[in-house]
């Protein structure tokens, strides 16, 4: 396979100083996964034209570790349109050309992190060869888990103090705060979430609850008073396995807690890492609000309120007011799934987050029921089937989510092995052969929102269900969807004590 880099990914990977972590990640995912990296000659022309004269030299003297496209394909005529459509600039018109050795087949990927490249891979019909280091990561770790040599620990809280400052995660914060390693050690006594790989910080958040008396006078425009969740720092290296949005859980976990008006994280935008983060936090319902001295301030309103049409900007607020769902999940998928709604009889540890779809607040459940009634902001109640000998007593619901999307009428395997990846906790042999077992009858897809799970102790099994009236014990109930009323929603609610503060009537 040929992957073409993009030019500042090659700049970034072969400057003297290496402030960006994600692309030492990349580099060792490429070689592990037998990807010749290619560059284009446009590259070598730019790169040439650089102003560091160190960069240029480093590169000329590394070049045969790549290689290079001798010759360039001529412009198609698709290709010609989308750059008068998008390009202004001499950049734009040379990332074309990248584009241009996709679209011909010259290449088999293209890895870029400038959003053009990728707004105009879309209008070519060529986004799903064209890839983010993100995304990338998580093609590499969802097609070759053989590939995996490490397993990264769930997020815990620890203290500042015993977290190593030296370690190589941090020289970025270093470069740009001025005064962070006094910062960081007067916070001590303090506590982030972390996570580690072999002993090395592979992610960093630090959250801290602010009042309506706080003095935001270098924030300009100046905040009103509001309860506010500040996030303090917030950094995760790219590995292909969603911290991202396991970090973003947490934050929201938090704001719903302590019951906050806002969420605010002030950012830089130099590096391509920090862009990453931007675009993950604006998909989440972030707002650039103004400026604090050189950084951007983003804004996230945590108002109760709902957007049907993308509940992920107003995550995780859900409203009893649309269709309601129990849905059916056998015992070896759930956990798997769902690692936050794990029994009393399994351990969270066999769970830790060393897969896309544990991380992911979006995730994806394959179905084949003769409902299909699913429309975006319907609320979804995982209910787990029997594990033992009782389902009176071993069937349970344990999981709240909402409804993102619904995918149907896909046309064919492939498409349908390609919607499922990644989010999805089946291997491509099982989706094979899940799409093929029924060809008259095809499955679809929800792709859904998880918003809660109901405490150990606080969850109905069977026998309670059928007491309350969610459930009649009929034959084939619960063989897929069913829908249940806002009245039999609610009398769950109150049986499994679940936060109030989620729920918008």
């Amino acid at each position: 396979m040929k992957a073409l880099l993009d030019t500042n990914i090659i700049i970034h990977r072969e400057s003297n100083k290496i402030v960006n972590q994600d692309i030492g990640t990349l580099f060792k995912w490429l070689d592990k996964g037998k990807y010749t990296k290619c560059v284009h000659p446009i590259t070598v022309e730019e790169i040439n034209k650089n102003p560091n004269k160190a960069t240029v030299e480093t590169f000329n003297v590394k070049l045969d570790s790549y290689e290079l496209l001798q010759t360039v394909a001529p412009l198609d005529d698709v290709i010609k349109a989308v750059s008068d459509k998008y390009d202004s600039t001499p950049n734009d018109k040379y990332d074309t050309l990248l584009l241009n050795e996709l679209y011909r087949g010259r290449v088999d990927l293209l890895i870029s992190e400038d959003k053009k490249i990728h707004t105009k891979a879309k209008a070519l019909g060529l986004s799903d060869s064209v890839f983010t280091i993100d995304s990338f990561l998580e093609k590499v770790v969802s097609e070759h888990p053989e590939l995996i040599n490490y397993k990264v620990l769930s997020v815990k809280q620890e203290y500042f103090g015993n977290i190593n400052l030296d370690d190589s995660f941090f020289d970025s914060l270093k470069e740009d705060y001025p005064g962070f390693d006094k910062w960081f050690n007067k916070k001590a006594n303090e506590r982030a979430y972390i996570t580690y790989n072999a002993g090395r910080v592979l992610s960093f958040l630090y959250l801290k609850v602010e009042g309506a008396d706080e003095n935001y006078t270098d924030i300009v425009p100046a905040f009103r008073p509001k309860k506010r969740l500040k996030v303090g720092t917030f950094k995760v290296v790219s590995n292909g396995v969603r911290l991202g949005e396991r970090f973003l859980k947490i934050m929201f976990d938090n704001a719903l807690l302590n019951r906050v008006d806002e969420i605010y994280v002030t950012i830089f935008d130099k590096r391509d890492d920090q862009r990453r983060l931007i675009e993950l936090l604006e998909d989440w319902g972030f707002v650039r609000y103004g400026m604090k001295e050189s950084e951007i301030v983003y804004v996230r309103d945590f108002s109760p309120k709902l957007n049907a049409e993308d509940p992920k900007l107003t995550y995780p607020y859900i409203s009893p007011n649309t269709n309601i769902f129990l849905v059916p999940i056998y015992p070896q998928y759930h956990t798997e799934l769902l690692p936050d709604s794990y029994l009393r009889n399994e351990s969270p540890d066999n769970y830790s987050e060393n897969e896309p779809h544990r991380n992911a607040i979006s995730k994806v459940y394959i179905c084949r029921s003769v409902e299909r009634n699913v429309k975006r902001g319907d609320i979804l109640v995982f209910y787990r089937t029997a594990s033992g000998p009782s389902a009176y007593h071993t069937s349970v619901i344990t999981t709240i989510g909402v409804v993102e999307d619904k995918i149907d009428g896909i046309k064919n395997e492939n498409d349908f092995i390609l919607f499922c990846k990644k989010r999805s906790i089946f291997a491509d042999d099982y989706l094979k052969e899940f799409w093929n077992f029924k060809p008259n009858y095809r499955p679809f897809i929800i792709k859904f929102l998880y918003i809660y799970s109901f405490t150990l102790g606080n969850r109905l099994n069977r026998q309670r269900l059928l007491e309350l009236g969610i459930i009649k014990g009929t034959e084939n109930e619960l063989r897929g969807l069913k829908k249940i009323s806002k009245e039999q929603f609610k009398t769950i609610l109150k049986h499994t004590n679940t936060n109030e503060n989620l729920i918008i009537d």
